[in-house]
């Protein structure tokens, strides 16, 4: 599913058209964006509880060198 977001301020001029645009493709919906604040503001504390880990998600590199390439 693929979402077409439209922006609050920008909606009554381009919903109408997008979702008309979007018909015939079932894989598209358009949506209004309707939040009013970040989620994840800067600095904004855990609650209490609760710890955010930071993992890196990476493969680990395997052990070992490369094989020397013939010349």
């Amino acid at each position: 599913m693929i979402y077409c977001v439209v922006p609050e301020a920008l909606a009554d001029e381009l919903l109408d058209k997008l979702t008309a645009y979007y018909a015939d493709d079932p894989n598209v919906k358009v949506i209004v964006d309707r939040r009013k604040s970040e989620r994840r503001a800067r600095g904004a504390v855990a609650p209490e509880g609760s710890v955010r880990t930071i993992r890196d998600r990476r493969r680990p590199r395997v052990p070992g060198d490369f094989p020397p390439l013939d010349a």
